[in-house]
């Protein structure tokens, strides 16, 4: 019977360990002290060989009913201290959804991307058509078409990016009005269109020039067509771009594909024709070119330069950009700074 009071004796010392445990790590180490192979409840037991045969069972039966409740007091223990735990996470974790969320930096539309869907936006309510084409061209369409024939001198006008004698990056994007002119049925009506994209040059001398820059060059061509017409939507256009106090003017220039050609100038929008440092002195500033689409050129999409006559003008939305939101380096579009980007909201 002395194995009896030695397990009360335990019994009594684990229920007083019990009220002291205050971690799991400490009711894992009163299992191992207690109930495993080493424990006071198993030595007690490896004594039943010295208790009289006839006390055993209750010796034994005693023994194993304080090691089961041991162990459910264990583990009531530690399924207590267990949702205490997660109930101190959760509250330390807990998140306020009424707080007002953190602010999200959401990227606005590149400001040539703004410049160029207004533009288009213009010619579109209009009723010209947008028609893109390839990039990598051929010296057939970006040259000849637009009467600049082999060894023609003003193809010193643009220094060109070649990729082989008859393959190179569009100086410009007059090959797509050629290939515009070779599909259109003019029995369905006139051809109105812009063509706007990326053209390549070899010039990027100064921060107005870049070896890589956007254009959009319109062409109209239909019967009874004059430079009247021209200098009436691109006097639209100015007005739109620039404010409707500006004023065009046209001055005489040369093209190969235009006969005649001009340079279209608006009035200064900084100084207002008075002269100053944007205008630089003159009161004017240049922004396009155009003129009527040379006979040359119509006839060779398959045209009757007789019948039909057209004008084509074309435009760079990086200097447009540039002289709308006064901005004096053309690079700065190109570098991905954001304190630059930033400063221009969408439709800014």
């Amino acid at each position: 019977m002395d194995i009896i009071a030695n397990l009360e004796a335990i019994k009594q010392t684990i229920e007083e360990e019990l009220t002291q445990v205050n971690t799991l790590a400490d009711v894992k180490a009163m299992r191992t002290n207690y109930l495993g192979k080493k424990g006071p409840i198993t030595e007690a037991l490896r004594e039943l060989k010295n208790v009289d045969p006839s006390e055993r069972p209750k010796v034994g039966a005693y023994a194993n009913n304080l090691k089961g409740e041991l162990a459910k007091a264990l583990k009531e223990k530690e399924t207590t201290l267990q949702a205490e735990a997660t109930r101190k996470k959760l509250a330390a974790e807990a998140v306020d959804v009424t707080l007002p969320a953190n602010p999200r930096h959401i990227g606005t539309q590149h400001i040539l991307s703004q410049v160029m869907e207004e533009i288009e936006d213009l010619f579109i309510a209009m009723g010209y058509e947008i028609v893109e084409g390839p990039e990598i061209e051929s010296d057939f369409y970006n040259f000849e078409r637009m009467n600049l024939p082999k060894a023609h001198p003003a193809r010193d006008m643009q220094d060109t990016f070649y990729i082989n004698p008859d393959v190179l990056l569009r100086t410009h994007t007059s090959p797509v009005q050629a290939r515009a002119m070779d599909q259109h049925d003019f029995s369905r009506g006139p051809l109105k269109m812009i063509s706007p994209g990326k053209v390549y040059r070899r010039d990027d001398d100064d921060a107005t020039h870049s070896h890589q820059f956007h254009q959009i060059e319109g062409l109209v061509v239909d019967k009874n067509i004059r430079l009247s017409d021209l200098k009436g939507t691109l006097e639209l256009f100015a007005k739109h771009m620039f404010g409707e106090e500006r004023e065009i003017r046209l001055r005489p220039s040369y093209f190969p594909f235009t006969e005649p050609s001009v340079e279209i100038d608006i009035s200064c929008f900084k100084c207002g024709g008075e002269g100053c440092n944007i205008c630089k002195g003159t009161g004017w500033i240049e922004i396009l070119g155009g003129g009527m689409v040379h006979p040359n050129v119509l006839e060779m999409a398959g045209i009757d330069s007789e019948e039909y006559s057209g004008f084509a003008f074309g435009l760079g939305p990086d200097r447009v950009a540039m002289l709308k939101y006064g901005i004096d380096d053309i690079r700065h579009f190109y570098q991905n700074d954001a304190r630059f980007l930033t400063q221009f909201t969408e439709k800014g």
